[in-house]
Parts: structure tokens; C-alpha cells; sequence
């Protein structure tokens, strides 16, 4: 660790993302980093094992010492504040606009209200594009226009407008994660992607469950997402490190739609079994909330300057099998996939 290097904060840090950025940042050298989350009783402390880091703090500590000025001395690079429920089933509309709202505001403020103002990063979502309606383009001009379908999309929104309201959103940056998956998501209960939901149906039955599609343009299976692996969401993320790109809004996606079924079909490949799915109505609850399409438009990040390569579903899957085949390890317990 080198001393004179400026800290970067990291906050839900223990979680799925953030701990991938947390590894990323290991990988090239730098471990100056104060990783903040709220640990409970979540197994996801496993994946602070493996991570090096200056210091931890739990959540609520951490807001305490923001707000009562003890950070102000440290030399801060930057804010890269993943922490939130991400539940998209979350019915507490009260616990959703304290933890993912108001929590991101205090640390929007601290960021930029000072004499040299730190680069704050934070998590936005493709929920708050809603049935995508009014498209997936990552213009601030079409904020207004967002309808999120639950009330996790909307408490991101609600911060997206926030930061547009005060004029804000351009010395910020929002990104928009679309169907992440991949390593260091295995505590996430419901909320793990449905790779590694299939992969555990697969070992146990040898049959994979999907939803039926309840909307006449969509056969069974053919529901559409952008689905991208967690290592090249990272890459994503921390290209905005760099303060020379331009704040603002942008999709964090592959910029290809692939149906459940393509899902399915390469995960019986990687696992070398052939593809055995039973579809199964959708709950009730979830009906009139369900995106049935997701593809980000990447023109903007692309514009700003990103060019690495990003993985095709086939490839990420193939990768992430690699993990779960070893244990479900989290990244950096052993050397792994890169």
C-alpha cells in the first residue's frame, strides 16, 4: 500500500458488485481503500476475506463520520457508493427512500461541497427505464419521462432526479447496471441471478425453471434482458475514475438483448449436459411489474472513451461456471479466471 495514495471509498462494499470492484482495484495495485457496508448476519463478509484494504466501516458509522466532518482531512479520490437494497421486491417504500435516497444525498453533498470536490460515483439502475417505453438511452433529457415499474427503480430514480434537480447529475456519475451476474452474488438469496439459480437447479434435478411469458409478443423463454458479467460491469465503473470524463448518466450493458432460453442453453453447454427447461407461471405479484425487454444503449460510454472488449453471454457464462464448479469462492480467494 502506498501511503500518499489517495483513498477510495467504497460502500456496499461486502456486496456483489462492490466487492468485484473492490478485487478489480487489488488487481491493479491499488489497496488504499476504506470499504464501508453493513455486514449483519449476511454471509457476504466471505468476500472482504480475500480483498486488501487500508480500513472498514459499518454503514451507519460511516454516515456518522461523514456528516460530522471526521473525513474532511482525508485525501479522497473518490466516492464509488454501491450500497443499497436491491431488492426488486421490496414493499417498504420508507426503508427504500432512507437507504437508497436519502443516504446517497448525504454523500452526493459531502462529495461536492467541498473546496476540491470528489469524484462521486454511484449506482443507478436500468429498473428506473420501466417497460421501456420511452427507450434505454441514457440522455439526462429523458429523465422525466422514466416510469419505473417497482419501488426499488423508483428510489434510484428519485436520486437521478435529485442530482438533475440541483443541477447536479453532470459532476456525478450514474450508472445504470442492467442484468449483472457473475462471482461474489452467492448471498443475495432471492436477488441472485438466474444463472446461478439454474446452476444449483441443475445440480440438484437436472432441469431448469423459467417463468411463462404473459405478454402475446413474447413466446415462453423468449423474454429479453442484457445481461452483463460482473467482471466488465467493473471495468465499466471504474473507467470513471478518471476525472477527465464527463459526469452524467450512463448504461452499464452489453448492448445485446439475449433471451432466458440463450441463458439457459449455454449454461447446459458450459456444464457439457444437454438443455432440459419446464416453464411455470409467474407469480401474481410479480406480473404487472416485469420487464419483458432490456437493452442498454452503450453509445454514450463508448463516446466518452471506453473500448474494452465486453464478454458475450456465452463467454461470461462459460467464466462464471469456472467459479461455481470451484465452490462459489469469492474472486481473489485463489489465483482463478482472470
Amino acid at each position: 500500500m502506498k501511503r500518499d495514495e489517495p483513498l477510495i471509498i467504497i460502500t456496499g462494499a461486502a456486496g456483489f458488485i462492490g466487492s468485484a470492484l473492490a478485487w478489480r482495484l487489488n488487481r491493479m495495485g491499488r489497496s488504499r481503500l476504506l470499504l464501508v457496508d453493513q455486514l449483519g448476519t449476511s454471509p457476504k463478509w466471505r468476500n472482504l476475506v480475500p480483498l486488501r484494504y487500508h480500513d472498514y466501516m459499518e454503514k451507519t458509522d460511516f454516515l456518522e463520520a461523514v456528516r460530522g466532518g471526521r473525513l474532511d482531512g482525508r485525501d479522497v479520490e473518490a466516492i464509488m457508493h454501491m450500497g443499497a437494497c436491491s431488492s426488486t421486491t421490496e414493499m417498504d417504500a420508507s426503508y427504500l427512500v432512507k437507504n437508497n435516497f436519502e443516504y446517497s444525498k448525504w454523500l452526493a453533498d459531502w462529495c461536492l461541497d467541498r473546496a476540491s470536490p470528489v469524484r462521486f460515483i454511484y449506482a443507478s439502475s436500468a429498473a428506473t427505464y420501466g417497460d421501456g417505453e420511452n427507450g434505454y438511452r441514457d440522455d439526462h433529457s429523458l429523465l422525466t419521462d422514466l416510469r419505473p415499474l417497482n419501488m426499488y427503480g423508483y428510489s434510484k430514480h428519485m436520486f437521478d432526479l435529485w442530482n438533475q434537480a440541483h443541477s447536479r447529475l453532470d459532476q456525478v456519475v450514474a450508472l445504470k447496471f442492467f442484468n449483472v451476474y457473475g462471482p461474489n452474488e452467492y448471498h443475495k438469496g432471492q436477488m441472485k441471478s438466474m444463472v446461478v439459480k439454474a446452476y444449483e437447479q441443475i445440480k440438484e434435478t437436472g432441469t431448469v425453471k423459467l417463468f411463462k411469458s404473459h405478454h402475446p409478443d413474447y413466446r415462453d423463454g423468449e423474454q429479453m434482458r442484457d445481461f452483463v458479467y460482473v467482471k466488465d460491469a467493473v471495468e465499466m465503473a471504474l473507467f470513471f475514475l478518471d476525472p477527465s470524463v464527463a459526469g452524467g448518466t450512463y448504461n452499464i450493458g452489453t448492448g445485446t438483448a439475449k433471451t432466458w432460453v440463450d441463458m439457459m442453453n449455454a449454461l447446459f453447454r458450459s456444464l457439457g449436459k444437454e438443455p432440459k427447461i419446464e416453464f411455470v407461471p409467474m407469480p401474481d405479484v410479480l406480473r404487472e411489474k416485469y420487464q419483458y425487454y432490456t437493452k442498454a444503449d452503450p453509445g454514450k460510454i463508448i463516446g466518452a472513451g471506453f473500448s474494452k472488449p465486453i464478454r458475450s453471454l456465452e463467454e461470461g457464462i462459460s467464466d462464471y461456471v469456472a467459479y461455481l464448479e470451484a465452490g462459489q469462492q469469492p474472486l481473489g480467494w485463489s489465483s482463478g479466471p482472470g
